[in-house]
């Protein structure tokens, strides 16, 4: 994995890192990794999570056909000037 750092801006680069890892599933993965789990709980948490994930693709096709309403897009922020004392 390769991140740039352009004009010495090292937390830029930091937070595109993170970003780029986030989407990997790093994270995850170490939490996961931190102790053992037993096959038991293992089958558990995955069937959960393909529950989770067969809703969510419901609810993408059913937002795309028009049955539920499209969720709301986050409006951008707006970078405020900063204030003197």
């Amino acid at each position: 994995m390769k991140v740039d750092v352009r004009d010495n801006n090292v937390e830029q680069a930091l937070r595109a890192l993170k970003r780029k890892l986030q989407r990997e599933g790093v994270f995850r993965e170490m939490r996961a990794r931190r102790a053992y789990e037993k096959p038991s709980e293992r089958r558990v948490r995955e069937k959960q999570e393909a529950i989770r994930r067969s809703r969510k693709a419901a609810r993408k096709l059913a937002q795309r056909e028009g049955l539920l309403p499209a969720p709301k897009r986050a409006e951008p922020k707006v970078a405020r000037p900063a204030r003197s004392s």
